[in-house]
């Protein structure tokens, strides 16, 4: 049993990331036996929820003539389009059957304001506003984070970024985990989390 410095930190393990989901991550489904044997480990454990409002600014039905996976510039930014996905209240929201978590102790909600879209459990894509999860944790006296999750190079990757932004230990447990990777985005979230200090292996 890890002590209770160490969380575990389980990112968007839903329906729709999984094979027969709107935004599926390949071998998406794969992952939930071991994030259930790496969550057995943990006594401290949080799960972070992709919740978006139907007509999300990031949905590319949102933007005639758009197509998923297209790019625009938001307010904030350079923003990939994506399918409808994880509609509040909606199956594909829910998260996936397998997941085993009945200790859990916090379900973090992202991507709910509808102009903005959410990829980090700490702060939304303006980088500006935050979830309040840095502070949750030091309250409570975390100090080392370990992630896993949906997907790699996106969620799981600027979780990662910015919880050692916000002082924390950060590992990656690369087996509880599987990544889009769209245009080498896999590679590049990988090089980026080493760069700054993220620790990536097998747990």
């Amino acid at each position: 049993m890890t002590d209770d410095r160490d969380v575990l930190l389980i990112v968007d393990v839903q329906n729709d990331f999984c094979p027969g989901g709107a935004l599926a991550v390949p071998q998406g489904d794969e992952i939930v036996p071991a994030v259930n044997r790496l969550a057995a480990k943990f006594a401290h454990v949080i799960l972070t929820q992709d919740w978006h409002p139907r007509g999300h600014s990031s949905f590319a039905s949102s933007h005639p003539g758009k197509q998923p996976f297209d790019s625009i510039e938001a307010s904030y930014g350079q923003q990939i389009l994506w399918p409808d996905h994880c509609v509040q209240g909606t199956q594909g929201a829910a998260f996936h059957p397998g997941l085993d978590v009945p200790h859990a102790e916090l379900v973090l909600r992202k991507g709910y304001r509808t102009a903005i879209d959410s990829y980090s459990a700490f702060r939304e894509n303006d980088r500006r506003t935050l979830t309040g999860l840095a502070g949750y944790l030091k309250e409570r006296g975390f100090e080392r984070i370990t992630l896993s999750g949906l997907a790699t190079d996106f969620c799981v990757y600027f979780s990662a970024i910015d919880g050692r932004e916000a002082g924390f230990e950060v590992s990656v447990a690369n087996n509880a985990c599987r990544g889009i990777d769209i245009d080498g985005s896999l590679a590049r979230a990988m090089r980026s989390m080493s760069e700054a200090g993220v620790t990536v292996g097998v747990e």
